[in-house]
């Protein structure tokens, strides 16, 4: 009842009202402080913005670099490609950008989650220590209650049972002054050393000791150091043992150190005291409180003259457990290594004796499908053993020692024992350790003196116990051994063979072996400790992330078989040869390929030394490659033509032509142009440096952007070459190489766009009696013509330029020739006045020669017409005739007064013979504006230029004699053509519709505007004019043997009508011109149809007449 009502007063005073009530309900911040920050899986979207926006940049930056050296297309294609890449990242980064808008969400929900983790950790902890509680507890019972015990001490007052033995350890015994502790650890050490000294034997190797407080503490170096005392001073007490301490020190990884503790904890300790007491007291009597165990063998006797050692049996067992020990924290830091990352690539093995560890290094799995006993599936052992070392025969027995020990030994066991034995000897134990190397690990074959360790190359350091970098040293012996039979196996190949390019590098922190392979490039060969894999890598410009994949398949071959590694490796220096190339061609703007469909047969004429190919196809000539052949030793370079495979359904290719380029020699001549831009080099020297096939060639890959620059651009001007010279061949024209730039200057044009190879090319020269034979004005051209090829140093159409020097010429003259002594009267003639040269520039070069030699024809014609010109303005006979403007394109000169006429040609080469084209004018009066009248300016004789251009056509080949011909007809045909222009003008202002035209070359005719009447003006010979009837012909129909004459006169008979009384018209103009004096007697004769006049009378019967006739007509 008391504790109900208890109960309920307690339940009272807990709900009483009185009491304060506590109510505190924390905000949702503070709830979230308490949750654990979890960031596993998420990054700062900031740190992601700035990574792509940085790879953005920088990709951006180096497209600027690069792209002005591509091609338009390839620029296209590159920025395009570019675009779309980055696109999907911006993409990509703003769905991450969307994403990020939940990371507060998310990131509340693993805190929570981590919370909820923790506390059911916590829940799980909890239970764990509930159950431990409740096994602790069960041996904590009190046990059941002593009954008699306790009416003993309630009847009597006493506790009658307690045993004696209970009164002595509940009373203590009076303790010792200072004064008899101090003695008594006198007498025991003056017993010790008494001991030590007359009558004990101790092991050399423990012979360091000291005596104080009591005991004695020997100390041996590297083993341990361990203190014992007697159990009395009388002669047959023992010793038996106090504490030991083992002298080592644990290196490395000392993550496990408190696992080997220097002094034994107290449970090893009591075990070592009990083994090492044992030792101690093997041959001593049993005490006479000791009892003896049942069944257990009685302690064994000494024989006779024998003396026992007892410190010679504890060194032996606390020597074993020293080293026992060291060898056990050797093998659990092997097992640690394994542990971290070493367990696939290594075993280690302890022998059942627990004195020998062996551990086996760089395993590998086994290949499938690769030949047995090719390369061991391991690399070596290492292995570390406990043995016992024994002195020689020679020397006594007993344990390996120094000279001085055994001297020692005998004189102190002679002075202790005399004649007697000692019970024991000293064990001479120590660790060996042992290195065996696998023959043919990693395909390499190591000398036999290479896998013997110097002395105490390896050894175990007591005071430094790291079993992972004694097997480092192995490792790095082993792997200095197979690289540098890895670096003799290369060097003796063909490849590798030339001094500085397989190299080995060593030093305290690397072993490698260093392959160059051309420039900059070079691999390093390295040998992974742990695995034992053989790593290659890259160190050269050309090192990135894109080429890692390619070296991993590499490095994956080599470990696959190692056997191959001289193959492996000769294939990687191809594909970072060929890497290196095509990046230089991809800097220049050139299109590369590795591979052409070119039959197997065709590829075999690059020659058998040939490893791998890049071709790179010349832009101005798609059939022509630059093509770079790899060899074991170096570059060769050649150039190649070729051609459609006849007959084949995969579009493949032949060799048309292949050309060998002596690359060092036409450096040479570069460098040598680049130097001294003004020595010359002799066309026989030019000549055999240039088109020799070369027998050597540039040494080890050190091929430069400049370089293959210059190779492309000679290979350009090479094709250019072989097109001109087939042309010249097909024509059967000789012709001879010589420097375009050294007999005389280059033309100016053509000056200002060489580049530093355009020197070291050579022109080519040709003849003017052969390539101009037959052409007209050949004999003004100097002997020698040079054809040089152009922009074959750019990414320009091909050109060639064709130079001819002039031995006389008439100057140019006219607006083209004022104020510079280079004139381009075309955009393929350049002429330089001051030396005499003309330059025709050809934009294909296929058909230059072709080109040349129409240029040549219409120039050369126009040359013939301004030398006649101007011979004829010197004579009195061509008065008048002056030459106003020659451009080697067209000439222009005046006939007679103010009428000009300019003559140009085309197609000179042309099946029809060419035309020439006349184009007439009068010249403006000086002062005159180009505002005044354009009538002032027309030439009538515009009207017969259809006619008279074939006076030109007709007389090719005697073009100077066509010439004064076409100049006496237009100087003849001029007072006609004045005086119906005067005609065609007053009728014009009249409002009459007459027609003038001509006929043909010196016939006109004027048209009335009925159409039914004309005249007819003829020019006849003797410069003698005819004025006639149109509708009357000079000619007898029947009698004409000219068709084309028979059907225009029949036409013009049944059209046109006479002219009404035209004989007294002409009859009357005769007349009143002879009265009058306007006329000459004896310059006139009437005709039936017309009159016959000269040219001084010609204006004066065409006015009379026509007047006449249009009077007649109005009628």
């Amino acid at each position: 009842m008391d504790v109900e009502v208890g109960h309920s007063a307690n339940k009272a005073a807990l709900s009483d009202d009185s009491l304060p009530e506590i109510s505190y309900e924390p905000t949702q911040e503070e709830l979230e402080r308490e949750l654990p920050v979890v960031y596993d899986g998420q990054i700062p979207l900031g740190d992601l913005l700035s990574r792509v926006s940085q790879s953005i940049y920088g990709e951006l930056s180096e497209l600027a670099e690069t792209m002005p050296n591509m091609s338009d297309t390839a620029r296209k294609r590159v920025l395009a490609d570019w675009v779309v890449k980055t696109k999907k990242q911006v993409v990509k980064l703003y769905a991450v950008a969307k994403w990020s808008r939940d990371a507060d969400t998310i990131q509340k929900c693993m805190n929570i989650t981590a919370f909820l983790m923790t506390q059911n950790q916590q829940f799980d902890d909890t239970i764990g220590s509930l159950a431990r509680t409740k096994e602790a507890l069960d041996p904590a019972r009190l046990r059941n209650h002593d009954l008699l015990t306790s009416l003993d001490v309630l009847t009597t007052g006493s506790y009658l049972r307690l045993p004696t033995c209970i009164k002595k350890l509940a009373i203590p015994p009076t303790p010792l002054t200072d004064a008899e502790i101090d003695k008594t650890f006198a007498d025991m050490e003056e017993a010790i050393r008494y001991r030590l000294r007359m009558s004990e034997l101790i092991p050399v190797e423990m012979s360091e000791y000291r005596i104080a407080e009591g005991r004695v503490f020997f100390t041996v170096p590297n083993l341990f150091k361990t203190s014992m005392c007697l159990r009395g001073g009388a002669k047959d007490d023992g010793w038996f043992f106090l504490n030991v301490e083992f002298l080592i020190g644990v290196g490395g990884d000392l993550t496990g150190l408190q696992e080997f503790p220097r002094v034994p904890p107290n449970i090893m300790k009591h075990h070592i005291a009990d083994e090492a007491n044992n030792q101690l007291a093997r041959y001593l009597p049993p005490l006479p409180d000791q009892q003896q165990i049942p069944g257990a063998q009685p302690r064994p006797q000494l024989p006779e003259g024998v003396v026992d050692a007892p410190l010679i049996r504890v060194y032996n067992f606390l020597q074993m457990m020293s080293l026992s020990y060291q060898l056990e924290i050797l093998w659990y830091q092997a097992e640690r290594m394994r542990s971290l990352g070493w367990a696939d690539y290594m075993s280690v093995q302890m022998s059942p004796d627990r004195k020998t560890m062996r551990a086996t290094y760089w395993l590998r799995p086994p290949y499938p499908n690769r030949p047995r006993n090719q390369v061991p599936l391991f690399g070596g052992t290492l292995s570390i053993a406990i043995v016992e070392t024994r002195a020689p025969m020679q020397t006594g027995r007993g344990p390996a020692r120094t000279s001085r020990q055994r001297v020692i030994a005998r004189l102190q066991q002679k002075s202790k024992t005399g004649s007697r034995r000692p019970s024991d000897e000293v064990e001479g134990l120590k660790f060996v350790v042992q290195w065996e190397p696998a023959q043919g690990a990693l395909g390499a074959f190591i000398r036999p003196e290479e896998s013997v360790l110097p002395p105490d190359f390896i050894r175990v350091d007591a005071n430094n116990l790291d079993f992972e970098s004694m097997l480092c040293k192995a490792i790095q012996r082993h792997s200095k051994s197979i690289l540098a039979s890895f670096r003799n196996h290369l060097q003796s190949s063909k490849v590798f063979a030339p001094p500085g390019v397989v190299s080995l590098v060593m030093d305290s922190n690397t072993q490698a072996l260093r392959i160059h392979f051309c420039g900059d490039e070079v691999a390093i060969i390295t040998i992974d400790v742990r695995t034992g894999k053989i790593n290659v890598r890259d160190t050269g410009d050309l090192a990135a992330a894109g080429r890692g994949p390619r070296f991993a398949v590499f490095t994956e071959g080599i470990n696959s078989n190692p056997a191959v590694l001289l193959e492996w490796l000769c294939r990687l220096r191809l594909s970072t040869i060929l890497d290196s190339a095509e990046q230089k061609a991809n800097y220049l703007g050139l299109q590369s390929y590795r591979r052409r469909n070119i039959p197997h047969e065709e590829m075999g004429k690059l020659g058998p030394e040939a490893r791998g190919t890049l071709f790179i196809r010349l832009a101005n000539f798609p059939t022509h490659y630059l093509v770079l052949v790899v060899t074991d030793e170096r570059f060769q370079y050649a150039m190649i033509g070729t051609k459609p495979k006849r007959d084949s359904k995969y579009a493949a290719f032949v060799l048309e032509d292949i050309a060998w380029i002596d690359f060092d020699r036409l450096r040479a001549a570069s460098q040598l142009s680049a130097g001294n831009e003004k020595s010359a080099i002799s066309p026989n020297q030019l000549e055999e440096s240039i088109f020799d096939v070369p027998r050597e060639v540039y040494s080890r890959f050190n091929l430069d952007t400049q370089g293959l620059r210059e190779l492309y651009s000679y290979c350009c001007a090479r094709v250019s070459f072989y097109k001109v010279e087939s042309q010249l061949r097909l024509r059967g024209i000789p012709f001879e190489h010589v420097n375009s730039f050294n007999s005389s200057p280059p033309p100016p044009e053509v000056a200002l766009i060489q580049s530093s190879l355009a020197r070291s090319v050579p022109g080519l020269c040709v003849k003017s009696e052969h390539i101009l034979s037959g052409a007209p004005a050949a004999e003004a051209a100097m002997p020698n013509i040079r054809v040089i090829p152009l922009n074959w140093w750019s990414h320009e159409k091909a050109q060639v330029v064709t130079c001819v020097k002039l031995k006389y010429v008439q100057q140019p003259m006219g607006k083209n020739a004022v104020g510079s002594t280079v004139i381009r009267p075309s955009k393929r003639i350049i002429y330089d006045t001051k030396e005499a040269i003309v330059s025709f520039l050809s934009d294909n070069v296929d058909t230059c020669v072709d080109e040349f030699l129409e240029e040549w024809a219409s120039v050369s014609k126009m040359v013939v017409i301004a030398r006649e010109v101007a011979q004829m303005a010197r004579l009195t006979k061509w008065h008048g005739v002056r030459l106003l403007s020659f451009d080697l394109r067209a000439v222009e000169f005046a006939y007679a007064q103010d009428y000009a006429v300019s003559i140009s040609c085309e197609g000179q080469l042309s099946p029809g013979g060419g035309t020439f084209d006349l184009e007439f004018s009068r010249l403006r009066p000086q002062g005159a504006m180009e505002t005044d009248n354009d009538e002032d300016t027309y030439n009538p004789h515009e009207e017969a230029e259809p006619f008279l251009r074939n006076i030109l056509r007709h007389g090719h080949g005697r073009l100077a004699s066509s010439l004064h011909r076409l100049v006496m007809l237009l100087r003849d045909s001029l007072p006609i053509v004045v005086e119906l222009e005067q005609i065609r003008r007053d009728g014009k202002k009249k409002g009459r519709n007459l027609d003038i035209f001509a006929k043909a070359t010196g016939w006109y005719r004027l048209l009335y505007d009925d159409l039914r009447h004309a005249l007819d003006f003829r020019l006849m010979s003797g410069q003698r004019i005819a004025i006639l009837d149109a509708s009357y012909s000079l000619f007898d129909l029947e009698m004409s043997d000219k068709a084309a004459m028979k059907v225009e006169s029949t036409i013009d008979g049944l059209i046109l009508q006479p002219l009404p009384d035209f004989r007294n018209i002409v009859a009357a103009a005769v007349r009143d011109g002879m009265n009058s004096g306007r006329l000459s007697k004896g310059k006139i004769a009437a005709l039936e149809a017309g009159v016959v006049c000269n040219a001084g009378g010609v204006g004066y019967l065409i006015q009379v007449i026509h007047n006449q006739v249009l009077d007649r007509l109005k009628s």
